[in-house]
């Protein structure tokens, strides 16, 4: 795969984001975890907090390229590869979280019924993002995207404190997921039925796969120099500045996805991205990229096989009766100390993935869906 110069910061973004997941995911233990790689609580704001909305602002930034692909095309294909896109990542981030199908009872294995399993989550909102911004993009001018990008952001703010509070069981988002998609479909890690990636959150996320398009349109048509890279890098100050005003009303809340929560992490997206760039095409400081264009150049094939494999470890147990997962940690990484050897179990979780991701770069095998 040819990887033009020009997009290698982007590449580089999107393998910087893919790296940081997999790490944040994956710790040795949820009971020593550094404070920086945990999601807040609730309202506020942690690195971690970063990561998926970097994931879907890269998703925007890919739109920009395919877009381009799309001029040639007819209005009917393009379509028809929208729709498959959004139905096939929708469809992986559904059985990716039923797998492996079964589950443990006091007999052995039983099948995991349908009744049970939880049908939104990241890929599936990653598709739905992907499916509505692929179509705006398609059809509408960055103008136009603009104002309805800021009027999502209004108007989920307006819903949300018309429809309930910002509690995680009183929010109105809340409300829906439990009418729509019943409790046993909803996501269970709270200790309570709460979807986190829910119906009415959606129209925010989606925002953030917009910003990701808009940005790349000013890097691509508008330039690269120095002075443009400030802009950017003021501008994502001035969104950061503003989401935490807006916070004293409408809380920063990934859990949430509140319109304060998408002006911040879009604001630190631009800040970051404009630097990858100068460090990239302005000052050639490119040695280091090398190892973050490998999962870069394929995020969905290396995210899949983190999830997967970490369900996987979590499944197969030892004869002691613990998992793989536990007794890899147990034994090789906590001796190390509890947090060290919790984080140094994520890096070398994230090694492995990136081994996967490298060895399918060496075979050329890309997973567009």
């Amino acid at each position: 795969m040819n990887i033009h110069s020009r997009n290698l910061a982007l590449d580089v973004f999107r393998g910087l984001t893919v790296c940081f997941m997999i790490i944040v995911n994956t710790p040795g233990t949820w009971e020593y975890t550094y404070a920086p790689l945990q999601h807040a609580s609730w309202h506020g704001f942690t690195p971690t907090d970063l990561v998926f909305p970097s994931f879907l602002f890269a998703v925007g930034s890919s739109l920009y390229f395919s877009r381009r692909s799309w001029e040639h095309a007819a209005p009917a294909a393009v379509y028809r590869r929208i729709l498959k896109r959004t139905f096939i990542i929708f469809l992986l981030g559904f059985l990716m979280y039923w797998f492996p199908f079964v589950r443990r009872a006091e007999g052995g294995l039983e099948f995991s019924p349908f009744s049970d399993t939880r049908i939104l989550g990241v890929l599936q909102r990653i598709a739905l993002c992907y499916g509505v911004a692929a179509l705006m993009v398609f059809k509408l001018d960055w103008k136009k995207i603009v104002g309805i990008s800021l009027g999502l952001l209004l108007a989920y703010w307006g819903l949300m404190a018309w429809g309930g509070d910002y509690t995680m069981l009183g929010n109105l988002g809340q409300k829906i997921d439990l009418a729509i998609l019943g409790e046993k479909h909803m996501y269970h890690g709270e200790g309570v039925a709460f979807e986190p990636e829910g119906i009415l959150s959606t129209l925010p996320s989606l925002v953030n796969v917009l910003f990701g398009f808009l940005v790349t349109v000013y890097l691509e048509e508008i330039g690269r120099k120095p002075s443009q890279l400030v802009r950017l890098f003021a501008a994502g100050v001035v969104l950061i500045l503003v989401s935490i005003a807006w916070h004293q009303v409408f809380p920063i809340n990934k859990k949430l996805w509140t319109s304060s929560f998408v002006l911040q992490t879009v604001g630190w997206d631009m800040i970051l991205l404009s630097l990858l760039v100068y460090a990239v095409d302005k000052i050639a400081w490119k040695g280091w990229t090398r190892f973050f264009l490998v999962p870069g150049r394929n995020p969905l094939a290396v995210y899949l096989f983190s999830e997967l494999l970490a369900i996987l470890l979590w499944f197969f147990q030892t004869g002691s009766g613990k998992s793989f997962y536990s007794s890899i940690y147990e034994s090789v990484f906590q001796p190390l100390g509890n947090y060290s050897g919790s984080f140094l179990f994520a890096i070398s979780f994230m090694l492995v993935c990136w081994l996967f991701g490298y060895y399918l770069d060496r075979k050329g095998i890309y997973l567009k869906a």
